[in-house]
């Protein structure tokens, strides 16, 4: 990432504008935790309409500034240009710098890859949604969406290389009902609609025989899966692992609102090379199919992340625990805090909060007692929400 080294000397004074770029303040690091930490500062920056944090931490005996890793975003060149425009405001004699020479790569959005953001703000569809889950060389997704046109297919995959052969196959191939997002699936299904889904594949799913805990199939998991599938929809696994497939069985056993049907080495229309691999070597595939019975109701994501009441940030800040709280689904760990300078009872607080295996980390910005989310606001998975509250609670206690 871009970034100056430059000699110390007094910070610039805010608000301040200069080449287009708006420092609005700066926020000096709050000892919390008494280890004589050495101060750094965070640089509240807007340019462009795009608002983020610049990060001044000594070097030495001097200074280095780029960005913050919470705030920063793209293009890289909105933090290049702000980190330029705090030195020449500065008037610091620059000892390194790779702002002018660092390599600015155009950024393509391919049209079917999504943003996680989309589906919670912008998805919308009156086709039947299916979703698969891992799809690896997407070989089967594929098939199942040229064999299904009128359905609209969601393919979730954390595996970068495998989510770029899947764009260009969809090009060459000319299929235009798969989008394609890089999440979590275990939270993604927070933000698809009760009774919309007809099928979700997961097909060889990772085993993590010693980390079962990292499986996809959990209680929180197959809850959601029946929530999102119509009467009839199914969540269909499939695995060489006999180990996953015995976890998922006793997982599945005796839903109230669902039934199970299994098979061992049925024959699939399309299959992927490692399956191929796997039969000729006689091995085992276990097929665990789940059929949703029942109806759920719709859930509302319109949760409001506002926090109404005023905060004295003077006195909270030698009273916020230093420990995360730990719940069953989320947990809220206060990492840093920072006091806004020249401003009274204002400052910053980091926190990382939510799901363990999906965790966020933003900043809460206090000005005078009022305090809202920097950037915007967490996203409403059950477990921020959940954070949230918790969040209140410490602040306000």
């Amino acid at each position: 990432m871009p970034h100056i080294l430059f000699e110390k000397k007094e910070l610039i004074s805010t608000p301040s504008f200069i080449d287009g770029v708006d420092f609005k303040f700066i926020a000096q690091s709050y000892d919390f935790s008494q280890n004589n930490r050495k101060i750094e500062y965070r640089v509240a920056t807007k340019y462009k309409d795009k608002e983020f944090l610049l990060a001044i931490k000594p070097k030495d005996e001097n200074f280095m500034i780029k960005a913050d890793k919470v705030t920063r975003l793209s293009p890289v060149s909105l933090i290049k240009d702000g980190l330029n425009a705090y030195v020449k405001e500065n008037g610091a004699k620059v000892l390194f710098s790779n702002t002018n020479s660092f390599k600015i790569e155009k950024e393509e959005k391919h049209k079917y890859l999504k943003d996680i953001n989309y589906f919670v703000d912008e998805f919308k569809t009156q086709n039947e949604i299916q979703i698969e889950i891992g799809f690896g060389s997407g070989r089967h997704l594929l098939y199942q969406a040229k064999t299904n046109p009128n359905i609209q297919f969601i393919g979730l995959e954390i595996h970068y290389p495998s989510i770029e052969q899947l764009l260009k196959q969809l090009e060459l191939q000319n299929i235009t009902n798969v989008l394609v997002v890089n999440y979590d699936a275990r939270l993604f299904m927070e933000f698809i609609e009760s009774n919309q889904v007809g099928k979700i594949f997961v097909h060889f799913p990772v085993p993590w025989d010693k980390k079962p805990h990292r499986r996809i199939y959990s209680n929180e998991f197959v809850n959601e899966a029946l929530r999102v599938l119509k009467v009839g929809g199914t969540l269909e696994l499939r695995s060489d692992s006999r180990n996953y497939f015995d976890f998922c069985l006793e997982l599945l056993t005796n839903l109230p609102k669902a039934n199970i049907s299994i098979d061992i080495n049925k024959d699939l229309e399309v299959t992927s090379k490692y399956e191929d691999r796997w039969k000729k070597q006689g091995k085992n595939i276990y097929d665990l199919v789940l059929t949703s019975l029942n109806e759920d109701k719709n859930i509302d994501l319109s949760f409001n992340f506002s926090f109404e009441d005023s905060i004295n940030f003077d006195e909270i800040i030698t009273k916020i625990p230093q420990k995360a709280t730990i719940f069953k689904n989320f947990f809220v760990h206060i990492e840093e805090l920072y006091t806004i300078l020249g401003k009274n009872n204002s400052g910053l607080i980091k926190v990382t909060m939510g799901n363990f295996d999906r965790p966020v980390t933003k900043y809460i910005i206090i000005e005078e007692g009022k305090a809202s989310y920097y950037q915007g606001n967490p996203l409403p998975t059950s477990s921020n929400i959940d954070a949230h509250k918790n969040l209140k609670e410490i602040l306000f206690k």
